[in-house]
């Protein structure tokens, strides 16, 4: 009769693979993933480097599994932005900032999602992974479109030209920061999401001048009195 792990053991291969796998982030982040072998991981996770192989069978099973990890909590975030509350354009707008802030805050991890040299493996999770970013801001775009927030236009192409311009823009900054310029970037940024979907240029707010009377009157839909601004 072939022997069986009692769940006390599957527990503890279990927690100990999770220490594993977020040690190897840690090093990754630092190092990168060219710089992460699997000496320096299980120096990080203080165990021997035999030992990694009783949870991968190989340094690429374990990258993939940190690259699935770590991109899968920034699809998971986005998806709650761009889901959220609010009119489909500051979705987008927000989306895009969540998604760049989350990155510039932490540049080493950002960096090896987003462009550094890796594995074909860590490659081709890299390609998974864009696609799904690009069907969340594709949906934003179908709903701004259903919704007359957007022009007709192809959504697939606009989440697509989006997705590659978040990240060629954020690669120098990742690779090379600049923490004053971090908040112009941002600023920079997310105003170029709501215009790569063709968005309507926001109206700017008009507030009342208390040294000028005022001289322009506005109507609303279902108001029946006169608002004044200046």
């Amino acid at each position: 009769m072939a022997y069986r792990k009692t769940p006390a053991e599957i527990s503890r291969l279990e927690a100990a693979r999770d220490h594993l796998v977020v040690r190897a982030t840690e090093v990754v982040a630092e190092v990168g993933w060219a710089q992460a072998s699997v000496t320096a991981v299980a120096d990080a996770a203080g165990i021997a480097a035999g030992s990694v192989y009783q949870h991968f069978p190989s340094k690429a099973a374990l990258a993939v599994e940190v690259f699935r990890r770590a991109a899968g909590r920034e699809v998971e975030v986005l998806g709650e932005v761009l889901h959220g509350p609010g009119d489909p354009v500051g979705r987008l707008a927000r989306g895009t900032e969540v998604f760049a802030r989350r990155a510039l805050e932490n540049r080493g991890l950002a960096y090896a999602l987003l462009a550094a040299p890796a594995e074909p493996a860590v490659g081709a999770e890299r390609l998974d992974f864009r696609r799904r970013y690009r069907a969340l801001f594709a949906a934003v775009v179908r709903e701004g479109i259903a919704a007359g927030a957007l022009p007709p236009q192809n959504a697939e192409i606009t989440a697509a030209a989006l997705t590659g311009a978040i990240g060629e823009v954020l690669v120098d900054p990742l690779a090379a920061p600049d923490e004053n310029a971090t908040e112009a970037l941002l600023a920079d940024l997310t105003g170029t999401a709501p215009r790569c979907a063709a968005a309507p240029p926001t109206r700017p707010t008009r507030h009342r001048s208390r040294s000028r009377p005022a001289s322009r009157t506005w109507r609303t839909p279902h108001a029946h009195h006169r608002l004044r601004h200046p």
